[in-house]
């Protein structure tokens, strides 16, 4: 029996959407070519009234399509990249033995793990991304101001990472073509770029134009493709190296020890931690990003398991691939895409050739995952009407690798560089208190219509601001400041103190923004926010599909309506 107030659901056929003209005194079109162009541009998707469109909204049924070892395997691809392999080199730089550094490595992926797969459930269960579902602790529109934080880090070090991505295209040029390595440069040395690399920089960025344009739900392939790819470069490098070096003489890296000791062995220890950290920072807040594409809530466990382990197996890679190259060529070579520029014999080339892809679609797939598709939700939400997720990742492709010009920051905008670093004193404030107010306050409850309401239960005021979460927020970075700033430019000098807390930045950030949230909000509790969950759509039976038409093309845009069958 079909309830009178069917009329009210969320389910809408397609069929039934009106095709009448519009009315006599309708608005004309614009005139101008901006206009147009804009009109253009328009989705057709697009909510004006809910500032929503398709990417933005709750993910259908049919778009889940995410399985708890899509997310594992995710994990362990991202994590086997140049990155990884070098991970273990800038801690053993500052002293750390090589067992203390890979402990130090095992425990900030373990922490980051539980923090990410925390963050990762509001996505699981109401199938919304980040830009969202923030609107409920920061109030609709303070929310805003948490998107543009997070879109300016992705397209930040979606430029950095462009830069090792330019360095795999090169290894595999120099790999094919020898003579690339002689290539003259015709480049002033202003510009702070050569002419061979800007050629592989190019190839890279048009490299990654393709990937850009898969959908979420599919680029799970992706990352299939590249964990059954990168593993067997990683081992066969390192397999290499141990054999080439388990005959030759000389001083071993395993027997080097710790060359800081005391109290600061415990600090270079914190701020190593730290920085490993605030490094997964930013997943910390995209966990949602991915999760929202899975089906079943528990999936998202196995990130607790896969993201350590597979970044402790190609740090300890990295470690182990160091210590043969100090045997074999008389240096330490923490760089796989350095070591295997040095294979030039026909069967080293033929070698470094499947090494240097292998890295090169693991660079493409770790750029996407951890930066381009977090800052194209941002872009997404701030313009909904205009932008979704691909178009967003082109935009954020297009400013990160040429508009900033990554190659002049790594060069000569060092400051700049440490300050970007030091970001993660302000994700892991939002971090903590996207953690407070799902887990302590709401109790896993929103109504996820409510997120789509500027004028709803979230908006809190008629600023759209949770005074709350920006006392909380500011608690969480303002008194890691001097220590920041001190990162920054070590001329400036402040208290000892006040540097060993920034030492202490994610754990600092992270839990006072998150206990002071759960205060404030205990405190003074803005009481209409308290809800029972209403969630989106699961799957559909089968005699809803036969009865009301329901199919996997039924979610239009005006997805906000609770269906009250």
């Amino acid at each position: 029996m079909v309830p009178d107030d069917f009329e009210k659901t969320v389910y809408v056929n397609a069929t039934d959407v009106s095709t009448k003209a519009p009315p006599a005194g309708a608005e004309p079109g614009p005139k101008t070519i901006w206009g147009k162009f804009l009109k253009k541009i328009e989705l057709d998707s697009s909510d004006a009234e809910r500032l929503s469109n398709e990417d933005l909204d709750p993910v259908p049924w049919e778009r889940r399509t995410w399985r708890w070892y899509n997310l594992a395997l995710y994990w362990i691809s991202d994590a086997f990249a140049p990155g990884g392999w070098r991970a273990a080199a800038s801690l053993m730089e500052l002293g750390l033995s090589w067992r203390v550094s890979l402990f130090n490595l095992a425990l900030a992926n373990i922490l980051i793990a539980i923090v990410i797969t925390f963050n990762a459930h509001p996505g699981a269960r109401y199938h919304v991304c980040f830009p969202v579902f923030s609107r409920v602790p920061f109030g609709f529109y303070f929310s805003y101001v948490m998107v543009v934080m997070r879109m300016i880090t992705g397209i930040f070090w979606y430029g950095i990472q462009t830069y090792t991505g330019a360095e795999c295209v090169r290894s595999l040029l120099y790999a094919i073509w020898p003579s690339f390595r002689t290539l003259p440069n015709h480049l002033p040395e202003s510009a702070n770029i050569s002419t061979s690399f800007m050629i592989s920089w190019l190839i890279y960025f048009l490299l990654c134009i393709p990937a850009h344009c898969i959908r979420v739900e599919n680029t799970r392939w992706y990352f299939m493709f590249k964990c059954c790819l990168t593993p067997i470069c990683g081992f066969a490098i390192m397999g290499w190296v141990v054999s080439a070096a388990k005959s030759l003489p000389g001083e071993s890296l395993f027997a080097q020890g710790n060359t800081v000791h005391g109290s600061k062995l415990i600090w270079t220890f914190m701020s190593c931690l730290y920085s490993n950290m605030g490094g997964g920072s930013t997943f910390a807040t995209n966990a949602s990003d991915y999760s929202r594409y899975t089906r079943k809530e528990y999936s998202i466990l196995f990130q607790l398991f896969a993201l350590p382990f597979s970044n402790i197996v190609m740090a300890a890679m990295g470690v182990v691939g160091a210590a043969g190259t100090l045997k074999v060529y008389g240096t330490i070579l923490w760089d796989p895409l350095l070591l295997i520029d040095n294979w030039t014999s026909r069967g080293g080339r033929a070698a470094a050739t499947f090494c240097s892809i292998a890295f090169l679609v693991a660079q493409i797939g770790q750029n996407i995952s951890a930066n381009s598709i977090a800052a194209a939700n941002d872009l997404n939400c701030i313009f909904p009407k205009y932008i979704n997720i691909r178009r967003g990742q082109i935009i954020a492709a297009f400013i990160g690798a040429w508009v900033l010009t990554p190659w002049n920051i790594l060069t000569s905008a060092t400051a700049f560089l440490s300050f970007m670093s030091g970001y993660s004193i302000w994700l892991s404030s939002i971090a903590g208190i996207l953690f407070s107010d799902y887990w302590l306050v709401h109790r896993l409850k929103y109504d996820v219509n409510e997120l789509y309401k500027p004028n709803g239960i979230y908006r809190y005021n008629k600023w759209g601001v949770n005074w709350r979460a920006v006392v909380a927020f500011s608690c969480g970075w303002v008194p890691l400041l001097p220590g920041f700033i001190n990162a920054i430019n070590p001329n400036i000098k402040v208290g000892t103190g006040m540097v060993r807390l920034y030492y202490l930045g994610f754990f600092y950030g992270f839990s006072c923004a998150a206990l002071v949230y759960w205060a404030l909000c205990y405190l003074f509790p803005q009481q209409e926010t308290y809800v029972e969950a209403v969630l989106p759509p699961g799957k559909p039976s089968d005699e809803e599909e036969e009865i009301y038409g329901i199919g996997s093309d039924s979610v239009g845009s005006d997805y906000g309506v609770e269906k009250k069958a």
